[in-house]
């Protein structure tokens, strides 16, 4: 019996897709030039239990499993191996409840990030974790990456809002890691290990997340920069001062025109780089924790910098900003970073990003979650230049070492996926890539679950 006659005896028909042309919007994610194979099958389970019966049926005939949400990602961790079972949860997206007393919502991974923000809003409530993808990123995907967004400086990334998993494990049980209760001191943490592990441990199908109450005022704080030193200076004087943002997010030029030429929003504006920073502290407190901002900006010698007292306009900055990466991906091939350094480094992080892009010939924009370190450098390159290209990838490892000689990260939010596994294995010392490796060995004994991401379980 061939492997999808048997693949069909144990998963209903309508849930597995076979027809090549259908099968190729599932491959890949957003991550450029990350590599990618042809799946056996894509399989859209409704529930739990078609999950858990896929990942034993995978586990019998020794084929490789890629869970996949939106496919948002930008590090190739969804990306398609040749021969596996692609597990797209498209199809569980459902918000399965939501507890105004507890504040905790439980949904299905499919859910969109924005959909439950939606829905837990009519409770007065509110999620924050919100990466620039949250219109269609789904809360499964942010999960498998630890995701963060523009809210994180002050309010913390995933894994601080997620109670309790549900997960299908690569020994094919299912099991259910966390609490929801608002302490949990019992045992190891696995709930926390399987967030940010992309898929290589086990295959979440439920999550339970805590909730805030939504908050009720807000102002936006805009400030114009000739360089990106002064404002990554203005970062500085901000955490400085004590002021701990809603929002803190640094735009160049670059990116602002790529948007204005697309969405013809009027945005350009007349300076090298925008900080775009919030308070959603009410009353006067929060007056005063705007204009400690402005102070902050002006002293990094800003060239401009005031409270916005028009929403639509304060509204739109922040909207250009989610749309600065498919903005540049119309200008041609975008390879995105994602690193992440202390903030008292970042004036100086981001003048080598800028010099690295000048010394390799190569467009680079910069957008960042500036308030908590987070640096998305975005190297743009023409269509089918092949020498651009090299030139881009050259200068995306520059900027991993940079980012490691200044203490940082490789990756704050995106993950490691297929991307960054040499700059993990530089982060890591060989003893902790050796934890990491028997972790994955006793979770997925078999080696089925999104095999080669992250890091080679061989030493």
């Amino acid at each position: 019996m061939s492997l999808l006659a048997s693949l069909s005896q144990v998963l209903p028909a309508e849930t597995i897709i076979t027809d090549a042309d259908i099968m190729a919007s599932y491959l890949h994610d957003e991550a450029e030039w990350a590599p990618y194979g042809q799946a056996l099958a894509v399989v859209r389970p409704r529930e739990t239990a078609e999950v858990l019966a896929a990942v034993r049926w995978a586990i019998e005939h020794s084929v490789a499993v890629v869970a996949r949400g939106a496919g948002t990602g930008l590090s190739g961790g969804a990306n398609a191996l040749e021969g596996c079972l692609v597990i797209s949860f498209d199809a569980m997206n459902q918000i399965l409840d939501v507890d105004p007393v507890e504040r905790t919502a439980r949904v299905q991974p499919g859910v969109v990030n924005n959909d439950l923000r939606a829905r837990v809003a009519e409770d007065g409530l509110w999620y924050p974790p919100d990466p620039a993808s949250a219109p269609w990123s789904t809360i499964g995907g942010n999960v498998a990456t630890n995701a963060g967004g523009l809210c994180c400086v002050k309010y913390g990334v995933t894994s601080e809002y997620v109670l309790n998993l549900e997960v299908v494990t690569g020994t094919g049980r299912l099991v259910r890691v966390g609490k929801t209760t608002a302490k949990n001191a019992a045992g190891y943490d696995l709930r926390g290990l399987i967030i940010g592990a992309e898929g290589t441990l086990g295959i979440v199908t439920e999550i339970t997340v805590r909730l805030l109450p939504l908050p009720q005022d807000s102002r936006a704080i805009v400030g114009y920069f000739d360089s990106l030193v002064d404002a990554g200076r203005a970062v500085a004087n901000v955490t400085a001062a004590g002021i701990i943002p809603s929002a803190l997010e640094l735009v160049d030029s670059y990116c602002l025109k790529a948007v204005d030429e697309w969405k013809n929003m009027g945005l350009s504006a007349e300076a090298e780089v925008l900080l775009l920073a919030a308070t959603d502290v009410p009353g006067a407190a929060g007056q005063a924790e705007a204009q400690g901002i402005v102070t902050a900006f002006e002293s990094a010698g800003a060239t401009f910098a005031a409270i916005s007292e028009d929403a639509e306009e304060a509204d739109a900055f922040f909207a250009a900003r989610r749309l600065a990466y498919p903005a540049l991906e119309r200008l041609g091939p975008v390879l995105t970073e994602d690193i992440c350094v202390a903030r008292s480094k970042v004036p100086e992080v981001l003048a080598k990003i800028q010099e690295i892009g000048r010394r390799h010939d190569t467009v680079l924009a910069q957008i960042a979650h500036a308030g908590d370190g987070n640096l998305h450098p975005l190297l743009v390159t023409p269509i089918g230049d092949d020498d651009a290209r090299e030139r881009a990838q050259a200068a995306f490892e520059e900027i991993i070492t940079v980012a490691l000689e200044a203490g940082g990260t490789v990756s704050g939010e995106h993950g490691i996926g297929l991307l960054k596994k040499p700059g993990l294995s530089r982060e890591l010392s060989e003893d902790v890539l050796d934890m990491h490796r028997a972790i994955k060995t006793a979770l997925d004994p078999h080696g089925i679950m999104n095999p080669g991401k992250v890091f080679s379980v061989e030493a």
